[in-house]
């Protein structure tokens, strides 16, 4: 049973971690961690490159697009959007996305992505730092630091998912997957149909607990230990695990970043997981551009509605916290194929507690170069030897400082060198 369990969690990419060794495993009492309780990080990648002026950066002059112009530019408290309710074959539009979170939606506009290829460019974003593939994912490196020992710390589903060695991956593609591991002591995940009544597990339990006990002094050769290991955590996180169940929708939505929203909220709600790498792709729109956007931009935006108001349903919605971004933009000008290129400049998007709203910061021109911050301010220069160009760095900085891990060892182990004088003051508001 326990090795169907372990060859199962295989099969699927799912990392269990006890650290402490063997030695103090052994000599504990089997028992559960309690349920994390928040907060919980989502972040949704547009993953391709998203063209930001169908969406939070809106330019309507020098032929930017083609579907709006600078009079149509729409307006919700201190946001700019672009009108989508008439293009969009699907989804969520503009208008109907900013109605109802614009209150609670931080944007920065002018992010300097430094590269225009994909690879870097996800990697940067993903990590905040370009020039190194040993960097965790910001998604990864929270779960490290707040939740370590949770059985599924932090979940992908594509996109640059590194961790840096520093927590293990977790990857749940279907919602019976969830539901098979949530119950791996029964047939098939049906909870109906169990391999052992209680009273027969009950007594399974205690024989390993005596076990444990009794080897509890004894040499162990590092295979044998290590296999002892994954024993004892499986133990351990198949019940922890069994949380979910009561959470794991009886049918799933059709859309595909709902379908990962719910494995992702389920586990939140659970307590097994700390946050959540959720991707659509298709965005690198390098051939009929505003078709391609106009049909994925609102795909994404009712993703992250559906997230939020899931959330809401489950209670967690005042943990949860929403970035929304992508690795880069797309050029001001069509090319040949009415498509637009690779643009080194974009936005990125947050929503959750203790993020003030209806804020957008930086900016680009009027050919959508990005526009230099002053730090401090968080106001725009006049002048573009003044103030910084806010990079990936400057936004894991401050998120590292949002959740309070920026002093953590962890942390510590991956610097990205932003200095205290170039770091965002007041950027959650």
């Amino acid at each position: 049973m326990r090795r169907d369990f372990l060859k199962l969690c295989g099969l699927l990419g799912l990392g269990f971690t006890c650290p402490g060794g063997i030695t103090s495993l052994l000599r504990a009492a089997v028992k559960e961690e309690p349920p994390y309780a928040g907060p919980f990080y989502i972040v949704f990648n547009a993953s391709g490159g998203w063209d930001t002026t169908y969406l939070m950066d809106p330019k309507g002059i020098n032929e930017i697009n083609r579907l709006y112009g600078e009079g149509d530019i729409q307006t919700k408290g201190a946001h700019k959007f672009a009108p989508t309710g008439k293009q969009k074959t699907g989804g969520m539009s503009n208008e109907e996305f900013y109605g109802e979170f614009g209150g609670e939606l931080l944007t920065l506009n002018g992010l300097d992505y430094s590269v225009n290829n994909h690879s870097p460019g996800a990697r940067y974003m993903a990590t905040g730092k370009l020039d190194s593939l040993a960097y965790p994912t910001f998604a990864a490196l929270v779960a490290a630091c707040k939740g370590p020992t949770c059985p599924l710390s932090f979940l992908t589903f594509g996109n640059y998912s590194a961790t840096g060695n520093i927590v293990a991956m977790s990857r749940v593609p279907y919602i019976q997957s969830l539901r098979t591991i949530a119950n791996a002591d029964a047939v098939e995940g049906n909870p109906r149909t169990p391999y052992h009544d209680d009273f027969a597990l009950a007594r399974i339990e205690a024989a390993l607990r005596d076990q444990r006990e009794a080897r509890a002094t004894q040499p162990l050769l590092p295979r044998q230990e290590r296999a002892e290991n994954m024993l004892y955590a499986a133990q351990v996180n198949s019940k922890a695990m069994q949380r979910i169940t009561p959470f794991i929708p009886s049918s799933m939505p059709k859309d595909r970043l709902a379908q990962q929203a719910e494995i992702a909220l389920a586990s939140f709600k659970a307590g097994v997981c700390v946050s959540a790498n959720l991707s659509i792709g298709q965005f690198d729109s390098h051939a009929n551009n505003d078709r391609d956007q106009m049909k994925l931009i609102p795909e994404l935006l009712a993703g992250i509605a559906y997230t939020i108001r899931r959330a809401e349903e489950l209670k967690i919605r005042d943990q949860l916290v929403v970035i929304m971004q992508s690795e880069m933009g797309r050029t001001p000008n069509y090319n040949g194929g009415n498509g637009k290129d690779h643009w080194s400049v974009g936005s990125v998007m947050f929503l959750g507690p203790r993020i003030k709203g209806n804020r957008v910061i930086g900016a680009t021109d009027e050919k959508q170069f990005h526009v230099t911050l002053n730090p401090q301010t968080l106001a725009c220069e006049k002048e573009k030897t003044a103030g910084i160009r806010v990079r990936p760095e400057h936004i894991h900085e401050a998120l590292r400082q949002y959740a309070g891990i920026a002093d953590h060892a962890l942390a510590k182990k991956f610097p990205l060198g932003v200095t205290d004088k170039d770091r965002l003051r007041g950027f959650w508001g």
